[in-house]
């Protein structure tokens, strides 16, 4: 028997089938539209919460304590307490709330908002470097800040409105994250929010890490680079062949040094860190792995008897660290091979003829562009404008990857270093052939 189905019925029928899924498909992305609107009003509306509590810290304690006075013994202090909270407040208050408010019309400002102000997001991380110490001043005088706040009639204590900046910074990743889930699932390009939540990953981070460099005791942290690393490993140290039992150790990793520290007050909400070795990158050695076993490694400083042997509480911690302390080496002893032969490193480095003389009066050839052709030479005298610089006094060579230049002549900065030498190219003329070597910055009319 042939069953003949009912055109008018969408249930059985196939075309029917495809309108109750396209209708599936519009409902699913206007209820993650609905999901992206609700995020930003969410964050325009405790951006607001977080400008009120930003003003009662500025308006309220701050202007209170410019009124009643300070301890004699706490003078200099406040502004210890209080650190970059005042410009927070002012670029929150005037700028930032007013252009999230601007989101709520265009969803799509949100994520470049974030990406634009990067570098102003960094007053968070100064504010986190000040935190540490601001929490000693306030529990030191912690029933002077109660009176303040029973005089301004205010429900929290300071303690409450300073961690404020830090929970916010951390509240924006969360709901960049949620807005991010929304967009998606509406189907919309998500590449710059992807960027903005990554932005608003790291921000925290680099918080978390200047509050734990706060908290370091016993060391003065003065210019050591850029903090790469930290982590709490077991650590045995190991002198003249007495290895120590393993005790826990804050690591902070930096560009030029690291540092061992003890954890003070350890459970506690407000830990400290006290300083207890150091090695200098300069002078350290690594080897990256210890009787197979996937945690542990080896440092120690050249010349010294002394080795720390850690062990991470993963593989994948290690692994981290070992790969970044290697690429420190790298990068250190690739400086050195440009000081000891700059020539022959930036023939490495960059495709620099290193030939001297060089029978050409032009300039060495440009390597070529992405599209694979060479660009465009400029006119002589656009050359001459634009990329030659005048020799200001007379420099003879010394050394055999250095260039004799006098004063008048006219030459090319190709590179420089840190050692304040540039590496030059001068041009042919009627005394000497054209040439490229190292010389003193200092002769140079680089101004």
């Amino acid at each position: 028997m042939q069953i003949i189905k009912d055109p008018n019925n969408p249930e059985v029928t196939g075309e029917g089938g495809d309108q109750g899924s396209n209708e599936s498909d519009t409902e699913h992305r206007s209820k993650a539209l609905r999901g992206r609107m609700f995020v930003v009003n969410e964050m325009v509306q405790s951006e607001k919460d977080y400008v009120k509590d930003l003003g009662v810290i500025v308006e309220g304690f701050m202007s209170r304590l410019e009124v009643r006075g300070i301890p004699e013994d706490m003078r200099g202090k406040d502004k210890i307490v209080f650190g970059n909270i005042q410009q927070i407040y002012d670029w929150h208050r005037d700028f930032f709330l007013v252009e999230l408010e601007r989101c709520v019309q265009n969803h799509d400002l949100l994520a470049d908002l974030f990406i634009r102000h990067e570098r102003r997001l960094h007053m968070y991380v100064v504010y986190c470097q000040n935190k540490p110490r601001s929490e000693f001043i306030v529990i030191e005088y912690e029933n002077f800040f109660e009176e303040i706040q029973h005089e301004i009639s205010c429900r929290m204590s300071i303690s409450d409105y300073l961690i404020k900046p830090i929970q916010r910074i951390t509240k924006y990743q969360l709901l960049l994250k949620d807005f991010l889930k929304y967009t998606s699932k509406a189907g919309l390009d998500c590449e710059e929010i992807e960027k903005a939540v990554e932005l608003m990953s790291l921000v925290p981070k680099r918080c978390n890490d200047m509050m734990n460099l706060g908290r370091l005791q016993g060391y003065e942290l003065t210019s050591q680079g850029k903090l790469l690393q930290q982590e709490t490993f077991c650590v045995w140290e190991q002198d003249g062949g007495v290895l120590s039992r393993s005790k826990e150790r804050r690591v902070f990793l930096f560009e030029q040094i690291i540092i061992f520290s003890e954890l003070l007050r350890k459970g506690s909400n407000n830990p400290g860190y006290q300083f207890k070795n150091s090695i200098k990158v300069s002078y350290l050695a690594m080897q990256d792995s210890v009787d197979g076993d996937p945690c542990k490694f080896v440092l120690w400083s050249r010349g010294s008897a002394e080795r720390f042997t850690l062990q991470a509480s993963s593989a994948s911690i290690k692994m981290t660290w070992v790969e970044t302390i290697a690429a420190l080496l790298d990068a250190q002893n690739n400086f050195l091979s440009a000081l000891q032969s700059p020539i022959e490193y930036q023939r490495k480095e960059g495709g620099i003829s290193v030939t001297r003389p060089l029978s050409s009066g032009r300039p060495p050839s440009t390597p070529p562009t992405p599209n694979g052709h060479a660009p465009q030479p400029q006119p002589d005298s656009e050359q001459d404008d634009q990329e030659l610089v005048m020799v200001l006094q007379d420099f003879v060579a010394v050394r055999e990857d250095e260039i004799s230049v006098f004063r008048g002549e006219k030459v090319q900065i190709l590179a420089c270093n840190q050692q304040g030498q540039s590496l030059v190219y001068r041009p042919a003329n009627s005394d000497s052939p054209a040439a490229e070597g190292w010389v003193p910055r200092s002769v140079l009319n680089t101004h």
